[in-house]
């Protein structure tokens, strides 16, 4: 794919699938801006990114940092949102109120602001994609409040389709991918959790964060794709069904 003079914004692109996707769009010639809340990841990111690249330390549960964003970076082709804290399964009666609401910040409400403050500086063939997970479809014990997040995020990108178009608007609905995201789990714990996931996929693997950015390119390439969720699974929702 050739994004030759085109601006690519990958919102949470310091780390796994957003920096993937920020590296795959800056190889096929676009100019990209990644944007995370942590400067040190930010800046850990883009010494492996091409010199052309830029970043912004953005916090996108503040909505007026999120405008004054959009409003310096003016014209844009494609936006990719990928933020997203790691979330702790917990039972619904063990999760404060408070907690559950601020699960969304972030990868939901963070998500709406970025598109609000966004779409009205994509060039026309634009495209804006949001980031969901199989959780959506085949939740697990303690995972309600993230099943949740993911559904609604994917009603979230139907319905900009339909309201923002030309402009599309699609999600990648992701699964069991290799991110930082698992380093908080213990070594030997991890490797034999992953194996069993991946045990559940028809391809007996895990995802890469390479696997993700592919289909993310896809989706600003193929002008006539939108208000889809694409699902980047290895089958696993399949095999479960």
């Amino acid at each position: 794919m050739d994004l030759s003079a085109q601006r690519v914004v990958v919102i949470g692109g310091s780390s796994g699938m957003g920096l993937a996707t920020a590296r795959a769009a800056a190889a096929a010639g676009a100019a990209v801006t990644i944007a995370s809340s942590d400067r040190t990841r930010l800046e850990s990111a883009l010494a492996h990114l091409p010199g052309a690249c830029e970043g912004a330390v953005l916090d996108t549960r503040d909505e007026d940092a999120v405008a004054a964003l959009f409003a310096r970076l003016g014209e844009l082709d494609h936006v990719v949102y990928t933020a997203g804290d790691a979330v702790r399964p917990l039972p619904l009666d063990d999760l404060p109120l408070d907690d559950a609401r601020r699960l969304f910040d972030v990868r939901f409400w963070g998500a709406v602001a970025t598109v609000k403050h966004a779409a009205r500086r994509v060039r026309p063939g634009g495209s804006i994609a949001l980031t969901s997970g199989t959780v959506a479809v085949r939740p697990v014990p303690g995972a309600a409040l993230a099943a949740a997040g993911a559904a609604a995020t994917e009603g979230l990108t139907r319905g900009l389709a339909a309201e923002l178009a030309p402009i599309r608007v699609n999600a990648v609905r992701a699964g069991v991918i290799r991110t930082p995201l698992w380093d908080a789990v213990p070594e030997p714990q991890r490797e034999a959790l992953l194996a069993s996931l991946a045990d559940r996929t028809l391809t007996k693997s895990t995802g890469t964060a390479d696997q993700i950015a592919a289909a993310h390119l896809y989706l600003m390439g193929n002008q006539f794709v939108t208000g889809t969720v694409l699902t980047v699974d290895g089958g696993a929702v399949v095999a479960g069904s």
